[in-house]
């Protein structure tokens, strides 16, 4: 079943704030390859460290609208920064769908993760295309 059009616009956010720290940084570091930098492993934040929070928000959204993750292909992500992460930030994130479109049988979702810190500032902001199949035959 294609996804409803009806969802551009709505808000998903994450279940709960995270608060950055060494030890997540470090794994999240050696998962992905990122070479850490000066001083202790967990130090330096890559800059796709905000992926593990976005997807919180993108599965809030997948499980509001029983969408199944393994219907979805990601196919693209990027990220904007008004400042770098730091350990010790508490982030939220709210995920915002900002565009639906069917093409081939299947929906293109585009999405906004809006990262905050504790604050309320915004430290940046995720875009991201989902492809979802629903698996019906057209």
């Amino acid at each position: 079943m294609p996804v409803d059009p009806s969802l551009v616009g709505r808000e998903f956010p994450a279940p709960a704030p995270l608060t950055v720290t060494s030890e997540r940084v470090g794994a999240f570091a050696a998962a992905v390859g990122h070479p850490t930098g000066p001083g202790e492993p967990g130090d330096v934040v890559p800059p796709t460290f905000p992926i593990v929070l976005a997807f919180d928000a993108m599965q809030a959204f997948l499980d509001a609208e029983r969408i199944d993750l393994h219907r979805i292909v990601h196919g693209e992500q990027r990220f904007a920064y008004t400042r770098p992460l730091a350990v010790g930030d508490e982030l939220t994130a709210t995920l915002t769908v900002t565009g639906l479109r069917q093409i081939g049988g299947a929906d293109i979702i585009a999405t906004a993760s809006e990262i905050t810190d504790a604050t309320g500032a915004v430290v940046c902001t995720g875009k991201a295309t989902l492809v979802h199949s629903s698996g019906d035959a057209s």
